[in-house]
């Protein structure tokens, strides 16, 4: 069994020179494929479901040439890496769409802190039992996710102190999300919460991971991992793709993978030890002290996701997928890319010199993978 995944991939416009500038409405004008955020700097894109990961690399690449060929007509713009506003600007918010009352909410509620680039990763699951089940194991283990794609240690030009800037300063809302034990669970708590006005609508659920579907919160077909920072390398995004993917299928045929009833912490005690792992993994990544949700011990992320790879390699090599899974070992042997960011700032590179290498570096990257791999697909 191999599972159906996909992205909504969040990303900034701005020049060369890592100055993000706000591009939007002209881009979802002119370019299927192209939605709007609340804020005007970055723009969306999702890729169709797909089983096969070569399918999905080039399903991630072509929307970003076609966007860069479109910026390139405007003007000297491009793509800039990171989650954060690196190098200026949350100072204020730039909207998009000035007549939308949800975006007035949202300024007005948050700044902006939501003002963000992420990649957001769907995967399939069509039993909700299972969904929610899935939900509470990932949701515990999303720390991990966090770590291996931390990309925003910098805010208007300075290092703040965490890898992920991102997820350190996000709003997640509402403050205390359970996890839930049921289908029906979910469904009570999600009409308590619109009822009571924490939620706006169904998509106000920012969690580091929801049950997703068609008519949230009653037809649910996916589980959703919100809690990854953008990752701008294909290969890498894959990687982290397939390690969820097989800790899924592993959940899938374990019935007894449930931290309701495998952990030694009660569930309102879980969701508390699973904010500290998040804000350590914001903070350092992959060197961050976490606390394993199972029975309690401390371990570092590296370490969790070193023994989770090791747990689940041979169910990716089962279904054919290992070789994506892979790339794992090289994110955890040099960095994630705030780490490699941070070691160049270390050296005295600023933050603008580290962004604008990231542009060029990228740029490089996804031209060259697409031209090897997905030429079939160019238009």
């Amino acid at each position: 069994m191999v599972l159906l995944k996909g992205f909504e991939i969040e990303m900034y416009t701005g020049t060369p020179q890592g100055e993000i500038v706000g591009l939007s409405d002209k881009i979802v004008a002119a370019l299927d494929g192209f939605v709007r955020e609340p804020d005007s700097r970055n723009v969306e894109y999702t890729t169709q479901p797909s089983a096969s990961y070569e399918s999905l690399l080039c399903a991630l690449l072509h929307p970003r040439r076609r966007l860069r060929n479109y910026l390139n007509r405007l003007g000297n713009y491009t793509l800039i890496p990171g989650s954060t506003l690196s190098l200026a600007g949350s100072d204020r918010f730039m909207r998009s769409d000035p007549a939308n009352p949800y975006h007035d909410y949202i300024e007005q509620s948050y700044g902006t802190k939501v003002v963000t680039a992420s990649v957001h990763i769907n995967v399939g699951i069509s039993d909700p039992e299972v969904l929610m089940r899935a939900c509470r194991v990932i949701r515990l283990e999303a720390p991990l996710f966090l770590a291996l794609s931390a990309s925003s240690p910098f805010l208007d030009g300075k290092a703040t102190g965490y890898h992920s800037t991102r997820w350190g300063l996000f709003p997640q809302t509402p403050k205390h999300v359970p996890l839930f034990a049921s289908h029906a669970h979910h469904i009570e708590w999600v009409e308590n919460q619109l009822a009571a006005g924490t939620m706006q609508n169904v998509r106000h659920l920012w969690a580091s991971v929801r049950p997703n579907g068609d008519r949230r919160p009653y037809d649910l077909n996916r589980l959703e991992l919100r809690i990854c920072d953008l990752v701008t390398d294909p290969i890498a995004l894959l990687a982290i793709s397939a390690l969820l993917e097989a800790r899924l299928l592993q959940i899938i045929e374990n019935p007894s993978i449930d931290p309701l009833t495998q952990s030694t912490f009660s569930p309102e005690e879980l969701v508390t030890l699973n904010a500290q792992n998040e804000t350590a993994a914001a903070a350092t990544s992959l060197d961050a002290q976490l606390i394993h949700w199972e029975d309690g011990r401390n371990i570092t992320a590296r370490d969790w996701i070193t023994e989770m790879y090791n747990e689940v390699w041979a169910i990716a090599k089962q279904q054919g997928f290992s070789c994506f899974l892979s790339p794992l070992h090289k994110i955890l042997r040099e960095g994630n890319e705030a780490q490699q960011w941070l070691q160049l700032h270390g050296v005295g590179f600023d933050s603008q010199r580290v962004i604008t290498q990231a542009i060029t570096t990228i740029q490089e990257r996804e031209i060259e993978l697409e031209d090897k791999l997905c030429s079939s697909l160019l238009a």
